[in-house]
């Protein structure tokens, strides 16, 4: 059953120095105020899991929080290059950083794998590619039944996922809906696992193309109203694009980068008012 606490308890309780961490969401509903705290306590050595990294793991990986990055496509959506990533792989600034890539039917095919309890996926998708010289974790696989050559990629089962939703009700089960990516693959095939709602309500109202995550597959709840801006939340919010624009100077340079990490995260208080 899912417990419903505030932000800063949640992440404390569920996000260790060392694990594997998903923060998932495509475009729509990316949990940058769950990561926020977990940059505010000051987590090390993370291997951060997502899809599509853009500017909330370029943030976290900046601020020396990952080891590792696993994931297909990197960048600031439709402006560029994510520049502390750059950094920390060309440079191995604030540390070095190990890299993992697939591409995107290999990771959406690994968080099946992981929440249905198969030790791993096989595809056709890395047919004719180069993929297999620098990923380790992609294996040949010669189908039992017709001799045809496939690829093999490793279930994927995070410590602890964590995603963006509209709503939750008070037994902590949530509904989400919209461009909806990964998430229900990441939380079912995770250890422990985090979401932060818009909002909680006292009764779930159907919502058309709607996914619910049942309370007994959410480890907790946090009521962040605003955790998924810059990106947007159907319904509540809109995209900030604004925002994803104006990172690019700002995460160009390292002095400006700690300096807005400062003024903007460090030390901030949570989103839904919460004492720090």
């Amino acid at each position: 059953m899912a417990e419903i606490l505030p932000l800063s308890a949640a992440v404390a309780d569920l996000v260790h120095d060392g694990d594997t961490v998903a923060l998932e969401g495509f475009t729509h509903l990316i949990p940058f105020a769950a990561a926020h705290e977990i940059i505010r306590q000051r987590r090390r050595d993370l291997t951060l899991v997502r899809m599509t990294p853009d500017l909330i793991y370029d943030q976290l990986i900046g601020m020396g929080c990952a080891r590792r990055l696993v994931f297909s496509w990197g960048g600031n959506p439709g402006v560029g290059s994510l520049h502390r990533f750059r950094d920390a792989v060309q440079n191995g600034w604030p540390g070095p950083l190990e890299i993992e890539e697939h591409s995107h039917a290999g990771m959406a095919n690994r968080y099946v794998a992981g929440a249905s309890g198969l030790p791993f996926a096989v595809m056709r998708g890395y047919t004719g590619t180069d993929l297999l010289e620098y990923t380790d974790t992609i294996r040949p696989i010669t189908c039992p039944f017709t001799g045809e050559l496939l690829t093999a990629v490793p279930a994927l089962r995070p410590d602890v996922a964590i995603v963006h939703a509209q709503r939750a009700d008070r037994a902590g089960n949530v509904s989400m809906w919209g461009i909806t990516g990964v998430q229900k693959e990441a939380v079912l095939a995770a250890d422990r696992s985090l979401v932060t709602v818009e909002e909680i309500v006292d009764e779930l109202s159907p919502v058309p193309d709607q996914v619910v995550l049942p309370t007994w597959a959410v480890t907790a709840v946090a009521e962040v109203p605003g955790g998924a801006h810059p990106s947007y939340t159907m319904g509540y919010s809109v995209r900030d694009n604004d925002f994803y624009v104006a990172w690019d100077p700002i995460s160009r340079d390292r002095e400006t980068f700690q300096r807005w990490m400062a003024d903007h995260v460090l030390g901030v208080g949570e989103p839904d008012g919460q004492p720090r």
